[in-house]
């Protein structure tokens, strides 16, 4: 992402309609099947950006994040996150330490060449019946202005990410589409960026009436998506398992040899 882009993240993500409604929908996936246990559990989010989602999933246990980018980590240390400098195609921690592993809108980006190799990445550090969920944008027709402001490499359907996370081992519990509601609203506005030539991305307030009504929009879609899929819309969740193995260890937490500066 560029270095500007995490200023405006930074300012954006606890209460801005997007942050704050793919956040809804992201928790409202996570709680169906992993039961929250503060200080218990461990939790990984796999390019944690400014660090706002660790406060939200303590909720679920202990977190910690990593990011490629110093100027992410910075801002992310500044609300006090534990957080590590380091690539999802080498993660500085020992195989089977967390219990959940999240992954925000990372996989879609130029800076992960190689998709399948990141997700093998992600596998390796979950524990046997931990659970993944990854959120990536979706459909190469919603391509736009935004996409090159944040260094997009794919966008994604619904059918490329469960392959994708099948390919890895694991069993898709549920794949869906999200911002849904909306999506007539973010093809109107991606088409007639490409017919203005508009650049620049799209992270930013609203006037206050959209701001309220986008993200009521997007907390319907958090209440619903407990019961239904979504066949359509600008972004893909997928929550999938690491078949349990018998005998599985406890967390091990870090690999000291291969720390990189988490706190």
């Amino acid at each position: 992402m560029k270095t500007e882009e995490y200023a405006r993240m930074y300012e954006a993500e606890e209460t801005q309609w997007w942050y704050a409604g793919m956040r809804a929908i992201s928790l409202a996936m996570l709680r169906r099947h992993l039961p929250e246990r503060p200080g218990k559990a461990w939790i990984l989010d796999a390019g944690s950006g400014t660090g706002n989602n660790l406060r939200h999933l303590s909720a679920f246990g202990r977190t910690v994040g990593i990011d490629i980018s110093d100027e992410a980590l910075r801002f992310g240390r500044a609300r006090g996150g534990a957080a590590a400098k380091a690539s999802l195609l080498a993660l500085p921690f020992e195989d089977d330490t967390f219990d959940a592993v999240t992954s925000f809108d990372v996989l879609y980006h130029q800076w992960v060449p190689d998709d399948r190799a990141a997700v093998a990445e992600l596998v390796r550090v979950l524990r046997p019946g931990g659970v993944l969920l990854v959120r990536v944008p979706a459909l190469k027709l919603l391509w736009g202005a935004h996409d090159e402001a944040v260094l997009s490499r794919h966008r994604y359907t619904r059918g490329e990410m469960e392959a994708l996370l099948r390919g890895a081992g694991l069993e898709v519990v549920q794949a869906t589409y999200g911002n849904s509601l909306l999506f007539p609203v973010v093809a109107a506005r991606r088409t007639l960026d490409r017919i203005t030539g508009r650049h620049g991305s799209d992270v930013g307030f609203l006037p206050a009436p959209f701001e309220w009504t986008f993200r009521s929009l997007l907390e319907v879609e958090a209440r619903l998506v407990r019961f239904v899929s979504f066949p359509v819309g600008a972004s893909v969740f997928a929550l999938a398992r690491r078949p349990a193995a018998a005998g599985a260890a406890e967390p091990s937490g870090y690999n000291s040899r291969r720390e990189t500066g988490a706190r």
